[in-house]
């Protein structure tokens, strides 16, 4: 059984969060998707997912603590992390620990192909 890699994406704007998850599932990926960070960090505890598309700034719990929790666990050594957001300071906070950064707004398109060619082979 081919079982399809396992995507994250945790963005608090509904529309964004939709345009993502859409771009994640054309580009062959299972999606789960979450408007909060503090949702997200509490189902990252039962979870390891191959991608992860990261806002950073996110209700609760925010996308820059999710990136130091991915980044501290063992469990998540294969995980990439692609943060999107709308500020450029912050993306250079993250860029060592992030694997790709994309600066809002973010296209279907662009997401799709960067998901595609960073899609791994049994996750």
């Amino acid at each position: 059984m081919n079982t399809l890699p396992f995507a994250l994406v945790i963005e608090d704007d509904l529309q964004q969060s939709e345009i993502f998850t859409h771009a994640m599932k054309i580009a062959g990926y299972e999606v789960e998707s979450f408007l909060d960070g503090q949702t997200a960090l509490e189902y990252l505890e039962n979870c390891t997912p191959c991608v992860v598309v990261l806002d950073i700034n996110l209700p609760r719990v925010s996308g820059e603590q999710i990136l130091k929790h991915i980044r501290s666990d063992e469990r998540f050594s294969q995980t990439r992390v692609i943060i999107a957001t709308a500020n450029p300071r912050l993306a250079d906070q993250v860029l060592n620990e992030s694997d790709l950064i994309l600066i809002k707004p973010i296209s279907f398109t662009q997401l799709r192909d960067l998901a595609e060619r960073i899609k791994p082979t049994p996750c």
